[in-house]
């Protein structure tokens, strides 16, 4: 790690401060060329950063539940590019005109849309994030100061060297994108620098998350960690609602729009168990349930199971494990989710129109679905293009954290020689 020795990371937030003026003189067109170069450069370097990734997972155990969210394979980087080439196609968020008015004293008075400007992101094993961040970041017209976890260094390093290589190559500032180093100290730099940097925004555990808001003087735009639920009504079709369960918590269970826990109605509970449980079988999930689940699995000889404890609801596995708690009505289902959902993406199975409409209007989290997978929670998903992750609070931004939110507003007042 180079940047070891670092005493601090002041010239590295002076240059990003410095950046904003530069990227801000790019033209629309010159912020797509970069991004189609930056693809372009992803695809012909994928054996050099299938490389570099392979020395962060060779420091890290297969079983890990990050070890996924980490790896980069050729299809991965080609999904990279294509996200980077799909933030390309998107309008450019600034420049918006919100409002305009002419006062009786003749001063015209606009609101536009703008860049944030010095947006700083912690984030932890996720090298996409990278790719995603800049993208967005550079189509916005903001400059980026990456900070991401130890675990991918080699991966976030080759990354950002690309992408600076298309920033020099093309004449612009290269401190635009940049990967600050690791180390805790120079964290405590970056949440406090008030002078150089306008927004943080973390992406990763809630340990992570609590971090960030407890130390920073930056304002902070939370991307939280999901508790996932899925409440399967009494009237559900269970086999749907087995395919439904199934997909969001085998798919990829270690993001975070995945299942965690499944709220179960009793009147269904041991048809949908019986549907469920082969799907889950197939791929080995733990499961983790109250007492009426547990029997009922266990009477169905399910392999994998285990009683569960109070920490096993409201807990975010990322792994092929979940919960399962078993309740009598739909008014203790919403009372569940309500004391344990972490606000990101909540869904009910249902036939019952009116249950399906007051679960939505009810629940409060930044996506609810009816019968849907919450796997669809996703920048890319909504048709945002690429994210910088998933917001639960509910300032500035909500839900997919994408290109649209990356600004904010300023007035332009032109006048004739008005005074006050």
């Amino acid at each position: 790690m180079h940047y070891k020795m670092k005493e601090n990371i002041e010239a590295e937030l002076q240059a990003a401060y410095g950046a904003t003026r530069g990227i801000r003189m790019l033209t629309d067109v010159e912020k797509k060329e970069l991004l189609l170069d930056i693809a372009s450069s992803l695809r012909e370097n994928k054996q050099v950063i299938i490389s570099e990734n392979s020395k962060d997972l060779a420091r890290m155990p297969s079983e890990d539940p990050r070890f996924d969210r980490l790896l980069l394979t050729e299809e991965r980087i080609e999904a990279l590019a294509r996200s980077v080439e799909a933030v390309a196609d998107l309008p450019d968020p600034t420049g918006a005109l919100l409002s305009r008015t002419t006062l009786a004293n003749g001063l015209l008075v606009e609101k536009k849309t703008v860049p944030l400007g010095v947006v700083g992101v912690i984030y932890e094993s996720r090298p996409n994030v990278t790719v995603d961040v800049a993208a967005l970041c550079i189509r916005s017209g903001n400059v980026c100061l990456l900070r991401g976890g130890t675990d991918a260094w080699y991966s976030n390093t080759i990354l950002v060297q690309l992408i600076q290589k298309v920033l020099c190559d093309r004449r612009s500032d290269v401190h635009i994108v940049q990967l600050l180093p690791t180390d805790r100290v120079f964290v405590s730099e970056l949440l406090t620098a008030t002078k150089y940097v306008d927004i943080i925004i973390p992406r990763g555990s809630q340990t992570l998350i609590d971090f960030v808001r407890e130390h920073a003087k930056v304002p902070v735009i939370e991307t939280g960690a999901g508790v996932c639920h899925t409440y399967v009504e009494k009237t559900a079709d269970l086999k749907t609602a087995a395919k439904i369960v199934a997909n969001a918590k085998i798919s990829r269970p270690s993001v975070c729009n995945a299942l965690d826990t499944v709220v179960l109605d009793a009147a269904i509970a041991e048809g949908f168990l019986r549907e469920v449980a082969t799907y889950f079988q197939e791929s080995a999930v733990d499961v983790f349930a109250d007492q009426t689940a547990y029997q009922l699995l266990r009477s169905l000889d399910y392999p994998y199971l285990h009683r569960a404890a109070d920490e096993d609801f409201g807990r975010e596995f990322l792994s092929l494990q979940c919960s399962i708690r078993v309740v009598d009505s739909f008014d203790e289902a919403l009372a569940h989710i309500a004391r344990y959902s972490s606000k990101h993406s909540e869904c009910i199975v249902s036939e019952d129109q009116t249950k399906v409409d007051l679960f939505m209007d009810v629940v409060d989290a930044a996506a609810v679905y009816a019968n849907a997978s919450t796997r669809f929670t996703d920048g890319g998903e909504f048709g945002l293009g690429a994210e910088i992750g998933i917001s639960t609070q509910k300032l500035h931004a909500r839900g997919p954290f994408a290109l649209e939110k990356l600004v904010t507003e300023k007035w332009y007042v032109t006048g004739k020689g008005q005074i006050r």
